[in-house]
């Protein structure tokens, strides 16, 4: 089957509504505060990889995985091209910053996570694949340290989940977002059999991760195994989990090997459409998500940073097979997210993102939670250009 092949079908799957009242993004002058206050405090491994992320999505998406072939062109249109992403993921401060490991080590410290640090992974090849000194391997060997680590040294479990932390196995979502695209976007670098081992080994994790993860609710729960467990279908992680498989998806379908790996984007479209699904069925009639998404308060409260993700994953979706259902639900997360943004650029209502279960208190911000916003208006962004085609 081709790549629109299986489009056709996962759009003719399930019911595709009318064509939905489109929502508006938010303005410039906002985007340019949310961006500018998600730089000042974007710190943590996650963090930073994020911001990366984020930031290649909303000012160069024709270099991201949403747009054209996978990899892009090796040469880059002007000098200052990605200049901000690429600046940032080579920073001495990023790469060969590991002092603690005998072999093969992640690209930065992840205060004890494995997956974090590969979330810088993507920039740091995109910045490889473009330089001008073909001379120069110190971005192709730190990338090269941080995948031979998450597949030779990381911990796993007995059937090849990789574990999310150092110190036990333990599977967080989180992780989904982290670790499986650098593995794909590796393997659409690499290119050849080698690429497509790479491929496969990015979706079995996604594949796993979900076998542990999914408990039969359509949900997924945070955290399971090790020493303690959070079984709580915490927005924030199902939120990473779907938009980590969506990125694995896009890497896959548009490289040279997509139409190898039929079944696998068909599994990956259906496991992102079940937890959208059974997110938005909690979604508040003020278009918000809680933090334990089928909780109530007291028990729980508002988070505007599961919201504005899941929202951008909704997007992104309809983008890619066609199919609307999750559209509205999308304009009301966005038009809610617009009322949540203050007018110094902070997103208020999130949950603190190192606790999963307090908000954040007064005058603290979460930094996932600012790059969310711009995930959101991104990928708002080219659902309306693509109605528009």
């Amino acid at each position: 089957m081709t790549v629109v092949g299986l489009l056709t079908l996962l759009a003719a799957c399930s019911a595709v509504l009318g064509s939905p009242v489109p929502s508006e993004g938010f303005d410039n002058g906002t985007i340019a505060k949310v961006q500018a206050n998600l730089a000042t405090i974007a710190t943590h491994s996650w963090e930073i990889g994020t911001e990366l992320e984020t930031l290649t999505e909303l000012e160069w998406p024709q270099l991201s995985v949403f747009h054209g072939t996978v990899p892009p062109p090796a040469q880059l249109p002007t000098p200052d091209t990605a200049a901000d992403v690429i600046s940032k993921a080579t920073a001495s401060s990023i790469v060969h910053n590991i002092t603690n490991f005998a072999g093969p080590a992640p690209l930065i410290d992840g205060d004890g996570a494995v997956g974090d640090p590969a979330s810088l992974g993507v920039a740091v090849l995109l910045a490889n694949w473009t330089r001008t000194d073909l001379n120069d391997t110190r971005l192709a060997n730190a990338a090269e340290d941080q995948l031979a680590y998450l597949l030779n040294v990381a911990p796993r479990t007995p059937d090849g989940a990789i574990s999310h932390r150092i110190s036990e196995v333990q599977l967080w979502a989180d992780f989904v977002y982290m670790a499986p695209p650098f593995i794909a976007y590796y393997g659409a670098i690499a290119g050849g059999e080698y690429g497509a081992s790479l491929f496969a080994a990015a979706y079995e994790q996604c594949k796993l991760y979900r076998q542990y993860l999914s408990d039969g609710s359509g949900l997924w729960r945070h955290i399971v195994l090790g020493s303690w467990q959070d079984n709580n279908h915490w927005g924030t992680g199902n939120g990473w989990a779907a938009a980590g498989m969506l990125r694995v998806f896009e890497t896959i379908a548009r490289s040279g090997h997509a139409w190898k790996f039929a079944a696998e984007l068909a599994n990956l479209a259906i496991w992102i459409d079940e937890i959208l699904t059974h997110s938005w069925a909690f979604q508040h009639e003020n278009g918000t998500l809680y933090n334990w998404i089928d909780q109530d308060a007291p028990a729980t409260f508002t988070d505007s940073s599961s919201t504005a993700l899941l929202g951008a994953v909704s997007f992104r979706l309809a983008t890619i097979t066609a199919n609307s259902v999750h559209v509205p639900s999308a304009n009301r997360a966005l038009e809610v997210i617009k009322q949540s943004v203050d007018e110094d650029g902070w997103l208020l209502n999130t949950v603190d993102p190192e606790t999963f279960n307090t908000t954040s208190l007064p005058g603290q911000y979460s930094p996932e939670g600012q790059a969310f916003v711009l995930l959101l208006h991104s990928a708002w962004r080219d659902f309306e250009a693509s109605r528009k085609i």
